[in-house]
């Protein structure tokens, strides 16, 4: 167990010793985590590299925003069909909806 006050510089050189090194990343502007459903965005985020034994770990320390990707990309298919077709975008979602997203297809339907 650590004892309560350690100085952060002895703390840095302990784990020196330990072949465990510590970096700040300056600078920071944006931090972007990407899952299949989710994106978190970090901005003006605190990094922190650690490397030990040929492993490097990130730390991220900030408050993300997270958006839906698949709010996203419906909003996206939505201004495709609209742009391709001229149709509003009520017209252009009920047709990404009948066809089951499918962009081409939902394209012909509104053009037909």
């Amino acid at each position: 167990m650590m004892p309560g006050r350690i100085n952060p510089r002895q703390l840095n050189q302990m784990m020196r010793r330990m072949g465990i090194n510590v970096k700040t990343i300056e600078h920071v502007k944006k931090v972007i985590i990407q899952t299949d459903t989710k994106e978190y965005v970090f901005e003006d985020a605190e990094v922190s590299l650690m490397e030990a034994q040929g492993q490097k770990t990130y730390q991220i320390i900030g408050e993300p925003t997270v958006k839906s990707l698949q709010e996203d990309t419906l909003n996206n298919d939505v201004k495709l069909v609209m742009e391709q077709t001229g149709k509003s975008a009520d017209e252009a979602r009920k047709a990404l909806k009948e066809t089951n997203g499918d962009i081409a297809e939902a394209i012909l339907k509104l053009s037909g």
